[in-house]
């Protein structure tokens, strides 16, 4: 045999044994055949796709009547949710930041600031359109939209705010009746009952979560105490929607969540609310004066400790410990004197000095209380009328004051500054210090670039508190030296170039 016939051979028998291999693979499960196998150039191999058969369940795992009570409660939560979230709104906010910078000569410059947006909730609380939400969302704020759960927005203006509880009171302007959710008593709330939280996380629009109230009276800052935590979800745009109880009511307002990751701040499973009658009453006092009122009652309380308990004599739990009396305070008129324990105020037994001060400030002004002390081994009951706090301010500042000399009004001219007391309010906000009321434009401040409004913290780093201690150390240093002034102005604080020393003119006889 030839060498091409003997190639020729060898060449069948190849094909002849791949031939059969490819027949035998045909008859094995799952093979498409070689037809596939040789359609390399198929543009749609789904056409020899081969269905696969199935059979799905056509009864659920139970019956309704093995659960009829969770779907009788799936049902009330469902009907619960549908009732509420109409009255419940997302907030859209736009305002502008601005940065302030000083140059070497102590001159304050202020830049054309950027535009900031942001987000929140908000809950319908009357039927003329006025909306409660947090201060956080709106404070800065030069515009504010609303989206109702209809999706129509409409334009909102600030009735008021008030940033020691962080409530905000917004109005909607739209020539409609809008259909509004009421206030529930917080006071009536337990641990362990259910609860809705309701708002526009993240942006996304109306969202429900619920959660039970996980725990009462809780403090996450010095202004902010006696919240409901809850384990209802809450999210970033949380802030300002409802929390409610299984009759619809508010029990509160969402303000804030715990999460230990600063840089990604998410829902752990701990959110924060405040109170329903907190935010009722601030809410029908800003309707009425356009801020929220406190009262006020005059004095300064020291929290125990050994060295008092062993000065006053007084070894019990709970009672307050009364350091100072304001001059010309409700205190005062009512007889109350430093070193005295108050015990009882308004019928309910005192035990912290947070406590105390929290009843104080939630004490209508103008009504009278009985102030239960005790005194040297005796208890006394004493009667004091509450005051505004705002108005108590006044006060303090004319007691405060007296009559300047002549050279006293002349240095207070060339510096060129007038100030006065913080309100209460500014020093629940964290402000300290005093504020600058006027500025004179020939004097010293106006040179260096302080106007009003700023905030004086410190004279030559010594802190300073009220207006007559201001003058007091002003005057004193100028006299003698060069004055440094730490100013706060928004959030930066810096210090500004010294004033030159004031040289007065002896008057010749």
């Amino acid at each position: 045999m030839s060498v091409v016939l003997r190639r020729l051979a060898l060449l069948f028998g190849v094909f002849l044994i791949a031939f059969l291999a490819v027949a035998g693979l045909r008859k094995l499960p799952g093979m498409a055949g070689l037809s596939n196998l040789l359609k390399f150039g198929s543009k749609d191999p789904k056409e020899n796709y081969v269905p696969e058969s199935y059979t799905l369940s056509k009864e659920p795992a139970l019956s309704l009547g093995e659960v009829e009570y969770l779907a009788a409660l799936d049902e009330e939560f469902a009907r619960l949710t549908a009732a509420v979230v109409p009255s419940v709104v997302s907030l859209q906010t736009e305002g502008v930041k601005r940065n302030f910078m000083q140059d070497w000569l102590g001159r304050v410059w202020v830049d054309e600031g950027y535009p900031v947006r942001g987000i929140g909730s908000g809950v319908v609380v009357s039927r003329e359109g006025h909306v409660v939400t947090n201060e956080h969302v709106t404070n800065g704020k030069s515009r504010i939209t609303v989206t109702m759960h209809d999706g129509k927005t409409y334009p909102a203006v600030v009735i008021g705010e008030d940033r020691a509880l962080d409530v905000a009171v917004i109005r909607i302007k739209a020539d409609r009746e809008f259909e509004p959710l009421s206030f529930g008593d917080s006071d009536r709330v337990r641990q362990g009952q259910q609860a809705l939280a309701i708002g526009n996380p993240f942006g996304l629009g109306e969202t429900v979560t619920r959660g039970i109230i996980s725990a009462k009276e809780r403090t996450i800052s010095d202004r902010q105490r006696d919240l409901f935590q809850t384990d209802a979800a809450i999210n970033p745009g949380n802030s300002g929607g409802p929390l409610v109880n299984i009759l619809g009511e508010i029990i509160g307002i969402n303000v804030a969540i715990y999460s230990p990751d600063t840089e990604d701040e998410g829902f752990v499973g701990i959110g924060f609310s405040i109170p329903s009658n907190d935010v009722r009453e601030v809410f029908e006092q800003i309707l009425a004066k356009g801020r929220a009122t406190r009262g006020w009652l005059g004095v300064r309380c020291y929290d125990w400790n050994p060295l008092i308990r062993e000065k006053v004599g007084w070894y019990e739990s709970g009672g307050v410990y009364i350091q100072d009396i304001v001059p010309g305070s409700p205190a005062e008129s009512s007889g109350l004197l430093p070193d005295d324990v108050v015990v009882r105020y308004n019928g309910k037994v005192v035990e912290t000095r947070v406590q105390f001060f929290t009843q104080i400030q939630r004490t209508p002004v103008a009504r009278e209380v009985d102030i239960m002390v005790w005194r040297n081994g005796e208890e006394l009951t004493l009667k004091a009328t509450v005051i505004d706090a705002e108005e108590s301010e006044i006060l303090t500042q004319v007691r405060g004051s007296s009559e300047r000399s002549v050279s006293d009004q002349a240095v207070i001219r060339e510096i060129g500054i007038t100030v006065q007391g913080l309100t209460l309010l500014q020093r629940t906000r964290g402000g300290r210090g005093v504020l600058i009321s006027g500025i004179h434009p020939e004097g010293q401040a106006a040179r260096r670039g302080l106007r009003g409004g700023d905030m004086i913290l410190e004279i030559n780093n010594i802190r300073v508190d009220q207006p007559g201690e201001f003058y007091d150390k002003l005057i004193s240093s100028v006299l003698s030296q060069q004055t440094s002034l730490t100013v706060q102005r928004g959030r930066q604080v810096y210090r500004v170039r010294p004033f030159d020393q004031v040289r007065l003119l002896e008057k010749k006889e």
